[in-house]
């Protein structure tokens, strides 16, 4: 059994360029649960920290560049605000990869946790050079 005073977590470096959205954020959502160690417990946060580099550049298939909507509202009436693929990169372009790797997480108090492990970059620098992340081809493995 693992506790949660003897679990060390590692840093992970994953570059989304030309990776489909939806296999990185599954693949992104399995590092922070820490699905592959073998101490793994649904109820443990013994995930690794994940910094994902060029989330502007990761890539969806068929017309979801253009169809795939984004929902917020505001609680009035009236307040829905929708916004599609294309403008939410120009907004925000670390939220398509947030949003789809928080909606893998599990649905619990740990998943909150989980999310603040995860470091997201719209282009290639990113400050945790310090940490020494190690650098993981997810093109390779999916």
């Amino acid at each position: 059994m693992s506790k949660s005073d003897s679990i060390t977590s590692d840093w992970i470096l994953i570059d989304a360029k030309d990776v489909s959205l939806g296999r990185l954020a599954s693949f992104v959502a399995s590092k922070l649960m820490g699905k592959d160690k073998a101490d793994y417990a649904p109820y443990v946060n013994n995930g690794d920290f994940v910094v994902v580099i060029n989330s502007a550049k990761a890539k969806v298939t068929g017309k979801k560049y253009t169809d795939k909507q984004y929902y917020f509202h505001s609680g009035y009436p009236g307040g829905l605000k929708t916004f599609n693929y294309k403008d939410m990169l120009k907004k925000d372009a670390t939220f398509p990869v947030y949003h789809a790797v928080k909606g893998m997480l599990p649905k619990n108090k740990l998943a909150d946790t989980m999310i603040k492990k995860l470091k997201i970059y719209a282009d290639e620098n990113h400050p945790h050079i310090a940490q020494n992340p190690v650098k993981i081809d997810v093109k390779a493995m999916i």
